[in-house]
């Protein structure tokens, strides 16, 4: 009995063994296929392997492995799934943590993410990773409720089910190339690597309408069997450099740069552009500058920050060969992946990375220089960036529109082509003229407008009183009104700090002449005729609107409420009259124009649409006298009316005053 339990031991531990064995053999065929960059020939693989794998320490191995893959082949939501396996059976690499917390953040799982990257910044607390992964969060956050004034589209008509990205301008504007796994390339057969067909160059024309052709691959000898895509192509549009990944047999061979000239309508066999001596090392990614004397690409060399670096090699001219490859160094590159470089014409630098600051995987930057002249590296928000991949983007001329490409949701394939456009900043003023006492509209009115930036413009009012005028940005202005038997109205408006197009809404109020026009906000001591500093404010409006007004004369009367004797009344309201008139002189305003008129409680406050407005207990034509005050229902609005008695008042007395002093017609 016990040989026979010995026997059955022995048989478990030899099929246990074998089946380790087994899995081993699995794992490392699937390991090569990882090392070679067919990520989904290795994820098929280590699915099934992970099928049968019998113990926690193997499930957490072929969990984060199968996590590599989908983040490599840019499927976050795959990526997330297997990197939480990962961490859920504790694998010990500690960039499961880091690449769950990238997934999260990728899916918009942005709490989720936080928490990954505290606990991350906890096991490796020398890595930034963790923190800048905190404040990615929290600028994604920021820039989707904020996003930027881009108009972003998808180019329906270019983009197919598959990878479609990396646009190029060929020949003008309205030609793009770009690279596509779609049906119908040269290389039109399965990818391990990306579990799509192997990419090609096509492209797209525009015709005057705007629509795009149907994309087909480029002539020539460019497009091959296998992957080729990436490109850049001069500015006198004669050559093209890209790139291409070939796949030969029992060798390891990177991607590399090729070049290909222009003949007639066909693009020449390539040539290879030697700037590294390891073959294996895949190079990638060209942009040529504007002079063609600088050739930036893509490459993970050991010397390099870490992950994928840019690069640049020079030349002394056009004929020559490029230099040595120099790493661009801080602030651009980082210890993740920075992809994609781009030069806009005015030599402004732009590329994709996941390695700064940002919304999702791969964000879009730009160098900029701060107020030390030091580069400082930007990120292009939303709506560009996203919290899928955004990279590869080009601009027309100097415009701030052109394309881009983006995995984010809602495209047609894995990888899609956007434009974007930032539209102007319209600005325009749209105002109605009132009446001031009426409030009734005010037609035929003369509207001048007058900008900051020499702008002068005249216009009328409409039948409703309306008048609009468009606006530039940057620019205070001065919107003045006029028309017989009223006083000027005057408003003033800017759009300085405006960074969004809009339609300023305003109401001018323009006085009759015929009646008191009264001054809001005259405030005095009780019983007495001095002014209170918070009286200034209104006191310098009637400044402006006598300078405004440089041929009026006025009467500038005060009133009292009833209470109190009429002869104290009087002599109160004529010192408080006198008041404001000593301080419109103190200011500039002739004394020949100005009459001081004290009217005590003799002349109680009518009732006009403005007041009815403002206090529903009165009405239009009420007349706030003694009568009318006692029978108000309660104490407060018996105070409120005499309050409203208590003003400060001018009425135009003659419109015919000149600088002389001299009467027109005297």
């Amino acid at each position: 009995m016990r040989l026979q339990n010995l026997l059955t031991i022995l048989f478990v531990i030899l099929l246990a063994n074998n089946t380790i064995l087994a899995q081993n053999k699995k794992t490392k065929k699937a390991d090569a296929s990882f090392d070679a960059g067919e990520y989904f020939k290795a994820s098929e693989m280590y699915k099934k392997i992970y099928t049968k794998a019998n113990t926690k320490i193997l499930k957490a191995e072929l969990s984060f492995k199968l996590g590599e893959c989908f983040r490599k082949m840019n499927i976050p939501a795959q990526s997330e799934k297997w990197y939480k396996k990962a961490v859920k059976y504790r694998f010990q690499n500690p960039m499961a943590v880091c690449y769950l917390a990238d997934a999260y953040r990728m899916n918009e799982k942005y709490d989720d993410a936080k928490i990954e990257y505290e606990k991350y910044t906890e096991l490796v607390p020398d890595d930034i990773r963790g923190s800048n992964g905190i404040k990615s969060c929290n600028l994604a956050d920021e820039s989707i409720k904020n996003p930027e004034r881009y108009i972003i589209e998808n180019i329906k008509e270019i983009n197919s089910k598959q990878s479609d990205y990396k646009p190029e301008y060929f020949n003008d504007y309205s030609t793009l190339y770009f690279t596509s796994t779609r049906e119908g390339g040269v290389g039109n057969s399965f990818n391990n690597n990306s579990g799509q067909n192997f990419a090609d160059i096509f492209y797209s024309t525009k015709d005057r309408k705007g629509k795009w052709s149907e994309p087909v691959p480029i002539k020539g000898q460019a497009n091959s069997i296998f992957d080729e895509g990436a490109c850049t192509i001069n500015l006198s549009n004669t050559e093209m450099y890209y790139t291409s990944c070939k796949l030969i047999k029992n060798e390891t061979n990177g991607c590399q740069i090729y070049r290909s000239k222009l003949n007639g309508n066909l693009w020449s066999t390539p040539e290879l552009i030697p700037l590294i001596e390891d073959s294996s090392i895949s190079v990638g990614h060209p942009a040529l500058s504007p002079d063609e004397l600088s050739l930036y690409f893509v490459a993970d060399l050991p010397e390099g920050k870490g992950g994928k670096d840019i690069w640049i090699a020079k030349r002394i001219s056009i004929t020559q060969p490029f230099g040595k490859p120099i790493n661009l160094g801080s602030p651009v590159n980082t210890a993740d992946d920075e992809t994609f470089p781009y030069v806009k014409k005015d030599g402004t630098f732009y590329f994709a990375s996941n390695g700064h600051i940002g919304i999702g995987g791969l964000d879009i930057y730009k160098l900029e220089k701060n107020e030390n002249g030091e580069d400082i590296v930007v990120n292009l928000k939303s709506p560009i960036n996203s919290s899928s991949d955004d990279f590869a983007i080009i601009f027309e001329n100097q415009d701030e529109k052109g394309y881009f490409s983006s995995t984010r949701p809602g495209g047609k394939g894995s990888d899609d082509i956007y434009s974007f456009e930032l539209p102007p900043i319209l600005f325009a003023i749209q105002g109605i003229i009132k009446n001031e006492i009426t409030t009734n509209v005010i037609d035929k009115a003369k509207v001048k407008l007058i900008g900051s930036n020499g702008t002068s413009l005249e216009t009328f009012s409409g039948v409703d009183g309306s008048f609009k005028f468009k606006l530039k940005p940057e620019t205070d202005y001065i919107i003045t009104t006029q028309k017989d038997n009223f006083l000027k109205g005057k408003a003033k408006e800017s759009t300085k700090g405006l960074n969004k197009s809009q339609t300023i809404a305003i109401e001018i109020f323009m006085s009759p002449i015929e009646k008191p026009i009264e001054v809001e906000n005259i405030f005095y001591d009780l019983n007495k005729a001095n002014l209170r500093p918070e009286s200034e404010v209104a006191l310098d409006q009637l400044v402006e609107t006598l300078n405004d007004n440089s041929t009026i004369t006025i009467e500038l009367s005060a009133h009292t409420d009833y209470r109190g004797t009429d002869e104290s009344n009087l002599n109160l309201s004529q010192r408080r009259a006198q008041s404001v008139v000593d301080y419109l002189i103190k200011k500039g305003i002739k004394p020949e124009r100005l009459t001081a008129k004290g009217y005590g409680e003799s002349v109680p406050k009518t009732i006009t649409t403005k007041f009815a407005q403002k206090y529903s207990f009165l009405k239009v034509g009420d007349i706030l006298n003694k009568e009318l005050i006692d029978q108000l229902a309660t104490k407060e609005q018996k105070e409120e009316a005499h309050q409203i008695n208590r003003r400060t008042e001018f009425k135009v007395l003659k419109t015919d005053f000149n600088e002389s002093g001299i009467q027109f017609g005297e």
